[in-house]
């Protein structure tokens, strides 16, 4: 990849990238850390390689996140970097990117790893832009005032407008399933198809192991394994039990579109 010359990042901020399979990259920096930007950077993506909409399913797999922030206590400054397995390799770009030196990144933890190639093949028919690789380096300035990204881009440079969030229609669900088995892969093939059916519009599905996540299991007071949580728009709704049940489903989406 190729692109203009960064420019100076904050002293305390919180970063995110969202990778393309083909390579192509866009990053945000938030010195006021009020934003995760996970949809704006997939409506980014969505406006420079001209795709019918923008790449949810990319969230999480092919992020990596970065924060930079002061200790109260030592009043020292502190970092914590980590990137998920498809992403992990471009650790000297992320670090160019977000001039963190010669930072070593965690590996971010990826129970759905069985998953996310299976899923992403799906896309590909689709979003075949998505898997070439375009030479694009872009990063987005958070402006609050007009919620408008300046973009620095590596071939030119443009202004997007975006939506609120309330005013635009999408939706985050956690599966929460208990351990990588061929039940719980059929499970996550046939939810997947339903979501595309029954919804019509963007969402991000995570896939969260009971076992590996106890904390996530007891906040979302999961007594049992599969279940599905709509978690936004709220409120939160959850579906309990045999996921492979097509009808009860597709009652339960339909019940908040």
């Amino acid at each position: 990849m190729t692109g203009q010359q960064n420019p100076q990042i904050p002293e305390f901020f919180k970063g995110i990238a969202l990778f393309t399979p083909g390579g192509d990259v866009v990053y945000c920096i938030d010195s006021n850390k009020q934003g995760r930007w996970h949809l704006h950077l997939c409506a980014v993506l969505q406006e420079h390689l001209g795709l019918s909409e923008p790449p949810h399913f990319l969230v999480p797999s092919y992020t990596a996140t970065v924060d930079r922030w002061l200790d109260p206590r030592t009043q020292k400054a502190k970092v914590f970097a980590e990137a998920y397995p498809p992403v992990f390799r471009c650790q000297a770009l992320l670090n160019v990117l977000f001039q963190t030196g010669d930072l070593v990144w965690q590996p971010a933890p990826l129970p759905d790893e069985l998953f996310y190639p299976m899923v992403l093949g799906n896309y590909h028919h689709k979003f075949p832009e998505l898997w070439k690789n375009h030479n694009l380096i872009l990063r987005s300035e958070v402006r609050e005032d007009d919620l408008k990204f300046n973009l620095t881009i590596g071939r030119k440079s443009n202004q997007l407008s975006f939506l609120p969030n309330e005013e635009k229609k999408e939706y985050v669900f956690h599966v929460f399933v208990s351990g990588r088995t061929p039940v719980t892969q059929k499970t996550m093939q046939i939810l997947h198809q339903l979501l595309e059916e029954c919804l019509g519009v963007p969402y991000t599905l995570k896939v969260i192991d009971v076992y590996r996540h106890p904390e996530k299991t007891e906040f979302y007071q999961i007594t049992a394994a599969p279940t599905l949580v709509k978690v936004w728009p709220l409120p939160v709704r959850k579906i309990v039990g045999n996921l492979e049940n097509l009808d009860k489903v597709k009652q339960f989406l339909s019940s908040f579109k």
